[in-house]
Order: C-alpha cells, then sequence, then structure tokens
C-alpha cells in the first residue's frame, strides 16, 4: 500500500468510525429509551445494573451501524475531496477510478467480514446476555412495577392506579378491566389491598379488600342508558400478567438471537421433522422454515451491505463532490432507507414460501451492486 492508499485509507477509516459511532449512539438511544430508562425513572432497575445493560447495547446495534457507517463514511471523504479538486488531481496524474477506489472497496470487504462475524456471533451473544440480564433484574424487584400516583399500563387487559404504596401495601386502589377494543369492561375500587408475585407463573396477584366492582350489563356496552351493575366483594384478586417483560419460561430465545451453528441446528431440526399431511400444517411447516430461512439470508445480506454500500458511495461521493456534510448526510439516507424499505417488504412475505423470499432479499444487495457498477462505468467514461 503506497502513500496514496494510505492517505484515502486513513481518511475513509477515519470517517467510517465517526459515523458508525453516530448511527450507533442514535440506535443505542433507541433501545435506552425504550429498555433502560423508564424502568431506572420508576425505580426497578438500579443504576448499577442499567449501566451494565448500557455497556452490552453497542453489540446488540452493530449489526446495523456498521453498514451505514461506511456508506455515510465514504460519501463524506469522497465528497470533500472532490470538492477540494484531489480526485481531479489524482486523475490527471493518470490514476484511474478503480485505483482511486481500491482502498476504500478493501476497506468494504473488511467491514463485511466484520458484520458477518458481529450477525453471527457477537450479536446474538450480546442480545441474549441482554436481555437475560434486563429480565433478571425486573425479576428481583417485581413489586416495583406497581408505581403509585401513575397509571401503570404494563399489563395486557388491565389498568391500575395506586393512590400510596408501603411496601407490598396498597392503598386507594383503582382498577380497570379492558377488552380486546381496549374499552372497560369491568371497573374496581378498592380502599386497601396489598401485592404478591407469584415466581411460578410471573404474575402480580393484587387481593383488594373491600372492593367495589362496577360492571356494564348486557352485551352492548356502548349504550349509555344501560344501568351498570353494582357488586361488593370482601376481597377481589386480579392476576396481572408481566408477559411484557419476561414469561414463565424464562427469555424467549428468538431465531435473530441465535448463533451461526445455533441457526443450522435449528435448521437440521426442522428438516427431519416427518412430513405433514394436512395442508393447513403442511403450510405452517412451511411458513416456519421460510421464517428460519429469511434469518439465515438476512444475516448474510446485512453483511454483504456494507460491501454493497461502499461499491455504490464511491462514484457517487466523487459526483456528488460537495464539502457540505449535511448534503452527504442526506444521500447516505434515502440509500439507507430505499435499501431497508426493500428488504422489510421482502420480508413481508414470510407467510408465502411460494414465493421465495430467501432468494428474493438478495434483491437490494444485486441492486445496489449493479448500480455501484453502473455509476463506475459512466465516471469513468
Amino acid at each position: 500500500m503506497n502513500l496514496l492508499d494510505r492517505h484515502i485509507f486513513k481518511s475513509v477509516l477515519g470517517a467510517c468510525l465517526g459515523a458508525v459511532a453516530l448511527f450507533g449512539f442514535l440506535l443505542m438511544l433507541v433501545n435506552t429509551l425504550r429498555d433502560i430508562l423508564a424502568p431506572v425513572l420508576a425505580g426497578q432497575l438500579e443504576a448499577t445494573v442499567a449501566l451494565q445493560l448500557l455497556l452490552m447495547l453497542p453489540l446488540t446495534v452493530a449489526q446495523f451501524a456498521l453498514p451505514m457507517g461506511i456508506l455515510t463514511g465514504v460519501l463524506l471523504t469522497l465528497g470533500r475531496l472532490s470538492a477540494d479538486s484531489e480526485i481531479v488531481a489524482m486523475r490527471a496524474a493518470g490514476i484511474g477510478l478503480f485505483r482511486i477506489a481500491r482502498p476504500i472497496l478493501i476497506l468494504g470487504a473488511v467491514g463485511g467480514l466484520l458484520c458477518l462475524f458481529t450477525n453471527f456471533y457477537a450479536f446474538p451473544k450480546a442480545k441474549v446476555k441482554y436481555e437475560r440480564e434486563l429480565t433478571a433484574a425486573l425479576r428481583r424487584n417485581p413489586l416495583s412495577f406497581i408505581i403509585p400516583k401513575t397509571f401503570v399500563r404494563d399489563f395486557k387487559g388491565c389498568v391500575i392506579y395506586v393512590g400510596s404504596k408501603e411496601g407490598s401495601v396498597l392503598h386507594d386502589v383503582w382498577f380497570w378491566k379492558l377488552d380486546d377494543r381496549q374499552r372497560v369492561v369491568q371497573l374496581v375500587r378498592a380502599t386497601s389491598g396489598r401485592i404478591d408475585f407469584d415466581d411460578t407463573t410471573n404474575e402480580l396477584i393484587a387481593v383488594l379488600t373491600p372492593a367495589q366492582v362496577t360492571t356494564p350489563m348486557g352485551a352492548d356496552r356502548e349504550d349509555p342508558a344501560e344501568p351498570p351493575l353494582v357488586n361488593l366483594f370482601g376481597e377481589y384478586s386480579p392476576r396481572l400478567p408481566l408477559d411484557r417483560y419476561f414469561s414463565a419460561k424464562g427469555t424467549r430465545v428468538k431465531p435473530e438471537w441465535l448463533t451461526y451453528e445455533e441457526l443450522h441446528v435449528e435448521r437440521a431440526r426442522l428438516a427431519a421433522l416427518p412430513p405433514e399431511t394436512v395442508p393447513e400444517k403442511k403450510r405452517e411447516a412451511a411458513v416456519t422454515r421460510m421464517k428460519l430461512e429469511l434469518v439465515i439470508q438476512d444475516k448474510y445480506n446485512l453483511a454483504l451491505a456494507a460491501f454493497a454500500f461502499a461499491v455504490v458511495a464511491v462514484p457517487l461521493g466523487i459526483q456528488v463532490s460537495r464539502r457540505e456534510t449535511s448534503a452527504n448526510l442526506g444521500v447516505a439516507l434515502v440509500l439507507v432507507i430505499g435499501y431497508y424499505l426493500l428488504t422489510v417488504a421482502v420480508k413481508l412475505l414470510d407467510r408465502h414460501p411460494e414465493y421465495h423470499p430467501d432468494y428474493l432479499l438478495w434483491l437490494p444487495n444485486v441492486i445496489f451492486l449493479s448500480l455501484g457498477v453502473w455509476l463506475f462505468r459512466r465516471l469513468e467514461k
């Protein structure tokens, strides 16, 4: 690698690292707000546990941040070099476009290999550990889900409000039971109660005494003229499931969280199942196999995307010829959004194995590589 290669490589590498850090931070921020910040503010997570979870987040977002960072870094660097006429000077010295792009393509290939390792090993291990640590932390203090003077909506099919709480003792309790359309089908009012946690079913059990239960009469609950039915109970005990955070079987490992070996073991297990004779079950088995196949192909495609983005970014960065970061970021965002929209559109066909979405999943990379080659040839002319 001569002086020119090192200059281009170092310039692009620095911009790519900065872009990866930026996109990684943005993706981590979304996960932090969703999974960590709210439980910390509610007192459900300790600060030390939250810090440990934050340290795991970079590997859980790297599979998306790396391709986007490479695309943005190449566009920013080549846009600046082209605007400063450095590309023109290289071309005037007889250096071809492919020769200029060689260190960038090498960086894209290295980034693709790094993405491959991240997708099949680093991300699955980090994600499973992250989910297990989060679940374990929440299980250590399950009563913290009941927050005084707050309408708690963490439980499926109900809303609960507590005026005050002293340990497991509740005061001024309101409980609304909802139907599938989120309409109130039962209102429970109690002056006091207590809350317990059933470790076997991962449910909170609220024991309310004395309880006043108000239930609308009749099937049509939208009739305002229909009088409600009011009952008084000495004790009312609704069960509040915590399935949103963890299940009775522990942390459920999704196919996306499996390593390379685990994915192929699961693929072999599904292939070894006896063939179904009932048409409905046969189709469901095919859909299950296709969903797993899409996960495997998606991991390969995300790795290839790092190289495909580098290929298409070289001629685009030279043609844009702008020093402004905003213009290059705009181009990068348009390309990234287009790529992921195509990917999502193909994944929506997961229940239609007859369309072979596992093959169609390669279409975005084929389009980007073809576009990059076409732009290369056009720019050379």
